[in-house]
């Protein structure tokens, strides 16, 4: 009986977690970061499935990951809840409707190129797009202030300068983030090995 309601427990939530996938990309535009916010009003806020900061982790992988940043949050967020059956019942949700839809532009692409009207129709869906992925930037930024360390702060503010004002590559940017996190990661322990040194012969 317990088994038969695990089942039907692992069922209920693939067919949510496909049909929010689904629905989220479908009616998505403007790049991965609008979906990553949609993401989390969906997995955090609306379903509870996740906490905020592990949002703030999966954006930040699906980021720095090589792939579409959906697709990658998928990939971990359906592993997170069903394991490896999850993680394709969320790419499969999230990939279906691109697809569909980017192969019907792409057979009428000219008329699409040429008509005035959807052209104005996308210049003026860039301004909800610029709403939404600032939405997210300030999201981003407030949980890393909320950390209230001051290495991840400036660690934001010089990484937004060297991309905004210098033109760095944001690959590389990435790059020595992680290398100062991993650090940052080996002298806490450190720090954690010499308190439990100290602690023991106390």
């Amino acid at each position: 009986m317990d088994e038969k309601k695990q089942k039907e427990r692992k069922t209920k939530i693939l067919w949510k977690l496909f049909l929010a996938t689904f629905t989220l990309s479908a009616f998505t535009f403007g790049g991965g970061f609008v979906i990553v916010s949609l993401m989390k009003k969906k997995f955090v806020e609306e379903l509870g499935w996740l906490e905020e900061n592990e949002m703030l982790d999966i954006t930040a992988i699906a980021q720095s990951s090589p792939g579409p940043i959906p697709i990658n949050a998928s990939v971990i967020l359906g592993y997170r809840m069903a394991g490896i059956t999850g993680t394709f019942v969320a790419i499969l949700g999230t990939a279906i409707p691109p697809m569909v839809i980017i192969s019907l532009i792409s057979v009428f692409y000219t008329q699409f190129r040429e008509n005035p009207t959807i052209a104005t129709a996308l210049q003026v869906m860039r301004v909800g797009v610029a709403a939404v992925i600032f939405d997210v930037v300030f999201n981003l930024a407030k949980n890393v202030y909320r950390t209230k360390r001051m290495l991840y702060i400036s660690m934001m503010v010089v990484s937004f300068l060297a991309t905004a004002v210098f033109g760095i590559s944001a690959m590389l940017i990435i790059l020595v983030c992680l290398g100062i996190g991993i650090l940052d990661v080996i002298l806490s322990m450190q720090k954690n090995i010499e308190k439990n040194k100290e602690a023991t012969k106390a």
